[in-house]
């Protein structure tokens, strides 16, 4: 019997992964398709993510960064949003005494870092090719696991790390709210003919942001957020009248570029109505998904892995249900309650910017002045939406 089966091992799973077996824990992934190694002739993957300073401590903790290091990234040390040149705010690193804000990451290798800080530990077991086909859950004593390959597993725990359409937050029948939004992005890689600041930007419009995300070496990402249907225009151009759109719609402070890849994506919010069950688990989008606005969607689930080790740390590691009732006081109340604050506050940001009424214009304009001059304001938004208290603490 396992201690924990995670079905999932994209990042937010592996980094679970990585921190149960540090602790002792047997442990069972099930990840139907495992990372593909790094070479350095790679090109540069679709989907990245802006990893904050208390993600990379959580990832240094489990033994991944190291190995995300000897791959490509990115530091960036400057974050600006703006809606016109007179309604702007600048985010520094320096102004918080720190020498970077964080990294833009390919996702892929952020998963591969957390698979190659574990895969050598005996107490660890990679299920591939193969899903979860049933479960049935005896209360506060274990799971037994049917995969559709035929076999079966039992563990104490089952955790759905698996996504935005979780089927282990399916078989558990736990429910979920949430919408999609009627705007839409296309996540754009670019190749920058100079090099660049370590510095990420962020135009606001009615239609939707448009954002660029500086990566390893010249390449850089472009987020363009706007309405399905000009999505879906957008997306069947070929590079070089995509690029010529680029640069009518996006602001002028890039040098020449080539466009490398594109791929659309939805936007989504959903919160789950519970992250625990008796024996079973919900972390990262299986649980929660949010606006990606700022950025923060792994970071949440890699708190939701932070908060979670600190108490298998000191649990009996039996499903029993001192153990349930630990993990429903100690991990699902906190994280539920910052998930809802942060996934509120994208979608405060997301209606103030996504219209033309005047009065909500001239309160942004406003509010961007403000936060600019505004120091001490400025610092404590900076250091919460970084994950910075947490990194000191």
């Amino acid at each position: 019997m396992y201690d924990f089966c995670i079905n999932g091992g994209g990042m937010v799973g592996a980094a679970l992964a990585a921190g149960l077996v540090q602790q002792g824990y047997h442990v069972a992934v099930i990840e139907k398709a495992m990372p593909q190694g790094h070479s350095p002739e790679q090109p540069p993957d679709l989907r990245v993510s802006a990893i904050n300073m208390a993600s990379v401590k959580l990832l240094r903790e489990v033994g991944a960064w190291t190995h995300i290091q000897q791959t490509r990234l990115r530091a960036y040390d400057k974050l600006s949003v703006w809606e016109s040149p007179e309604s702007r705010t600048d985010f520094s690193a320096a102004s918080v005494n720190e020498p970077q804000l964080g990294y833009f990451v390919e996702n892929r290798l952020i998963q591969l870092g957390c698979y190659q800080a574990a895969k050598h530990a005996e107490n660890l077991s990679w299920i591939t090719g193969a899903k979860i086909d049933g479960c049935r859950v005896v209360p506060h004593s274990h799971c037994e696991i049917t995969l559709d390959n035929g076999h079966s597993l039992t563990a104490k725990w089952l955790v759905g790390a698996d996504g935005a359409r979780s089927l282990v937050r399916q078989q558990a029948a736990i429910g979920h709210s949430g919408w999609q939004y009627s705007q839409q992005a296309l996540g754009i890689t670019i190749e920058l003919a100079d090099k660049v600041e370590n510095w990420t930007w962020q135009e606001f419009h009615s239609s939707g942001p448009r954002a660029f995300l500086p990566m390893y070496d010249n390449f850089g990402s472009l987020v363009w957020y706007d309405d399905a249907a000009t999505i879906t225009k957008l997306k069947m151009l070929a590079p070089e009248a995509l690029k010529q759109e680029i640069i009518r719609a996006f602001p002028d402070v890039l040098p020449d570029f080539s466009v490398i890849a594109k791929a659309p994506f939805a936007l989504t919010r959903s919160h789950a109505s519970e992250y625990i069950r008796p024996n079973v688990i919900l972390v990262g989008d299986a649980a929660h998904t949010i606006n990606p606005l700022a950025g923060q969607g792994v970071n949440l689930g890699f708190k939701d892995v932070n908060v979670l080790l600190k108490l298998t740390a000191k649990m009996a590691g039996t499903g029993a249900e001192a153990d349930f009732q630990l993990l429903k006081k100690e991990y699902e109340k906190p994280r539920q309650r910052d998930n809802l604050l942060m996934m509120s506050a994208m979608d405060g940001f997301y209606l103030l910017f996504s219209n033309d009424i005047p009065p909500v214009k001239w309160l942004r304009k406003a509010m961007l002045k403000f936060t600019q001059h505004a120091t001490p304001a400025k610092k404590q938004i900076l250091r919460y939406a970084l994950g910075m208290n947490e990194w000191k603490s």
